[in-house]
C-alpha cells in the first residue's frame, strides 16, 4: 500500500498543495514550525479522518476559510481515490467519488502506523489514553471493531442512566437492568477477545524489536481487564455483586471501558521505573510491532510515518531503528536535521522534500 499523490486545500498552513511521493522512502525536512508535521498529519487524516494531535477537526481548516479537503491516490493491487472534506458542520468521506455513509466503513481502508513524540503519552498518561491508542490500532486491523465499540458505549450509557433512575426511584425494574447488563457483558466479551488477540500479536514481535533497538532489556505488554479469564456467567455474577456500588456512584464500575495496558521491561513497569529513553524505545517497538502484524498476520503493507524521529535519541538507537525500515513499506520521516539523517540511511534511495513557511519543494 502506497500513497502516490496527495492534494491539499486549505489544510493548516497550506493553501494548496499537490505532491507525488516515492513508493518507498520520503524524507521531509525543514525548520520547526515550517509545516513538516502538518504534511504527515494530512496523510494520517486521509487514512483515519482525524488528527493524531487530539484536537478538534475544525482546527485543521486554514484560518479564514470554511473547509479543508484532502485527496489521495492510493495504490494497493489497484488504484483508488480517497477524499476527506472537513467543514464547520462536520466531515464527509469519499472513495472513487462515491460518498461513504459511515466513517466506520471508511476507516481500515488505508492502513497507517505513526510514531510522533506525543505518543510517549501512551506510557506516561492515563488508561484512557492507552485504550484510545489500542482502539485506533485495532480499528484498522478488524473492520467491525468500531461498530462493536459504538454498540458497547451505547449500552453502557443506557445502563448508567438506568442506574441513576433506580437510585432515585426505588421501584424501577431490576429485571430490565439484568437484560442490559447481560447485553453489556456479551459485547464486552467480544471486545475483550479482540483486544486479547491483538495484544498476543504485539507480544509476538515486541520483545525482539525492543532488544534490537536498545540492545538490552526484555519488553512485553500486559493486558489488564476486569474480563480477564472469566466466563460469561462469572462476569454476570460479578456485575450483580457490584450493583450496590454502581447505584451509589451512578455508573458502571466494571467493564472493558476500564481496560489498561502495562509495558513491562525486565519485569518492572516502565511507566514507574523506566527512563525517558526506555519509554520512547518501547513506544517505537510497539509501532514496528504493528507494522509486523499488518505484514505477517494480514499480508498488508501499511504506510509508516516517523515524525521527528531524531529528537532525543542517540546515534546508535537511530541506526537500530532505521534498520527496521522495510523497502516494501512506504515510509515518511520528518526531521530538522537532514544531513544527520541522510548520513545514517546507509545509501538507501529516497525522495527528499524541503518545507519552508508552508511551501514544499522536492529537492534533487
Amino acid at each position: 500500500m502506497q500513497i502516490q499523490e496527495l492534494k491539499l486545500l486549505n489544510f493548516r498552513n497550506y493553501n494548496q498543495l499537490h505532491v507525488f511521493f516515492d513508493n518507498h522512502l520520503n524524507i521531509i525536512y525543514g525548520k520547526n514550525g515550517s509545516g513538516k508535521t502538518n504534511l504527515v498529519e494530512a496523510i494520517y487524516v486521509l487514512a483515519l479522518t482525524r488528527s493524531f494531535r487530539q484536537i478538534n477537526d475544525k482546527t485543521l481548516i486554514k484560518i479564514g476559510t470554511n473547509l479543508t479537503r484532502i485527496d489521495g491516490i492510493l495504490k494497493t493491487s489497484y488504484q483508488d481515490n480517497y477524499r476527506v472534506i472537513i467543514t464547520n458542520e462536520g466531515k464527509k468521506v469519499k472513495i472513487n467519488n462515491n460518498k461513504i455513509g459511515k466513517i466506520s466503513e471508511y476507516i481500515s481502508k488505508i492502513n497507517i502506523v505513526l510514531f510522533s513524540p506525543n505518543d510517549l503519552k501512551m506510557i506516561k498518561d492515563t488508561p484512557s489514553v492507552r485504550r484510545k491508542h489500542l482502539n485506533i490500532s485495532i480499528s484498522q486491523f478488524q473492520v467491525d471493531y468500531l461498530n462493536k465499540l459504538n454498540d458497547y458505549n451505547k449500552i453502557l450509557r443506557i445502563r448508567n442512566a438506568y442506574l441513576k433512575k433506580m437510585y432515585l426511584n426505588g421501584n424501577s425494574l431490576e429485571s430490565y437492568l439484568q437484560i442490559v447488563t447481560e447485553k453489556l457483558v456479551d459485547i464486552g466479551l467480544e471486545i475483550y477477545n479482540v483486544r486479547k488477540q491483538y495484544l498476543s500479536f504485539i507480544n509476538k514481535y515486541i520483545t525482539d524489536i525492543y532488544l534490537k533497538i536498545s540492545s538490552i532489556g526484555e519488553l512485553k505488554v500486559n493486558y489488564i481487564s476486569d474480563f480477564s479469564s472469566k466466563s460469561r456467567d462469572e462476569l454476570i455474577l460479578m456485575y450483580n455483586k457490584n450493583i450496590k456500588r454502581d447505584l451509589t456512584f451512578g455508573k458502571t464500575n466494571l467493564g472493558v471501558h476500564h481496560d489498561d495496558l502495562k509495558f513491562i521491561l525486565n519485569e518492572m513497569d516502565i511507566k514507574d521505573y523506566g527512563s525517558e529513553g526506555q519509554q520512547k524505545n518501547a513506544v517505537i517497538a510497539w509501532k514496528f510491532s504493528e507494522v509486523a502484524i499488518f505484514k505477517k498476520e494480514k499480508s498488508i503493507t501499511p504506510i509508516l510515518i516517523l515524525d521527528d524521529l531524531l529528537s532525543e535519541l542517540d546515534i546508535e538507537k537511530i541506526k537500530n531503528i532505521l534498520s527496521f525500515i522495510d523497502g516494501d513499506v512506504q515510509t515518511f520521516i520528518t526531521t530538522t536535521e537532514f544531513d544527520k539523517l541522510s548520513s545514517l540511511l546507509d545509501k538507501q534511495s529516497f525522495k527528499k522534500f524541503c518545507i519552508s513557511n508552508g511551501k514544499l519543494e522536492e529537492v534533487e
